[in-house]
């Protein structure tokens, strides 16, 4: 059901892949809720999944970035200004990705150019996609931004590798950020913390299937799904939430504030 909660609103979605993806489900729902927006991603990312296809259902365009480029980005903003007709009220930052992870490098025996690269590509992109934008005066008032992020930033979860420290440099990002721009332009800056979805990113995580089922298990509410989330960050993006910002928001069914349940202590039992 639509609500037209970002009819005449302006954004930028970057990371959509497939179906699977959470920024896939978010350009669907925004299309359908009114509003405008590109798509974004990576050039090597764009050869592996089907954005362009995404791209005619919503009724946009795709403009490639590599999010770790200046220059890139302040392409990407020019472009989108001239397409959209106006600046941003809402940008999404679905980026992340850990050479060390994707080649089995363990958390002791790192890679540390990769890590360097793991940081760049998953947390300083969102520190220099808000810097470009607050440079070229980008933002509208009350614009809304979000980045996604996981537990790993607060917790350990010995797989998910570099990837943890980089989601937590994205929290502090938002925060310090978040404090800059609503001081500056009243713009909104969080991060969402989601259940362990089956996104073609978290499906290469060692150990995956396992885990995706134990916090099915302790989270109350079940583990949240990517469409799910893209109704949470509509939320945000909307004018019901101007108040929300600098916050890591969980969005897992209540995982992260659960102990121990009893479907949990009857199978350890057996």
């Amino acid at each position: 059901m639509a609500y037209n909660l970002l009819k005449g609103k302006k954004g930028i979605i970057t990371g959509a892949l497939d179906e699977n993806s959470i920024a896939w489900q978010v350009a669907l729902r925004a299309h359908e809720e009114g509003a405008q927006f590109v798509l974004t991603n990576a050039p090597v990312a764009m050869r592996m999944g089907k954005i362009n296809e995404l791209a005619e259902k919503c009724k946009t365009i795709v403009i490639p970035a590599d999010a770790t480029s200046l220059e890139d980005i302040e392409k990407l903003y020019t472009q989108t200004a001239e397409h959209l007709g106006g600046n941003l009220d809402f940008l999404l930052h679905s980026i992340g990705m850990s050479p060390n992870v994707r080649k089995g490098k363990t958390y002791g025996d790192l890679n540390y150019d990769w890590f360097q690269k793991t940081l760049d590509i998953s947390a300083l992109s969102f520190h220099k996609m808000m810097q470009v934008a607050e440079k070229m005066d980008f933002f509208n008032e009350w614009a809304s931004v979000v980045g996604l992020s996981y537990i790993a930033a607060q917790r350990t979860y010995p797989d998910y590798s570099d990837m943890a420290q980089a989601k937590a440099m994205l929290e502090s990002i938002a925060r310090s950020y978040g404090q800059r721009l609503g001081r500056n332009k009243k713009v909104r800056v969080n991060t969402i913390s989601q259940s362990p979805t089956k996104t073609t990113a978290g499906s290469g995580i060692s150990g995956f299937d396992v885990f995706f089922d134990y916090a099915e298990m302790l989270s109350p509410l079940g583990n949240a799904t990517s469409a799910e989330c893209a109704d949470y960050i509509l939320s945000l993006f909307s004018d019901l939430t101007r108040k929300v910002t600098m916050q890591n928001l969980f969005h897992d069914g209540g995982f992260s504030t659960s102990g121990i349940t009893e479907e949990l202590v009857e199978k350890l039992s057996k």
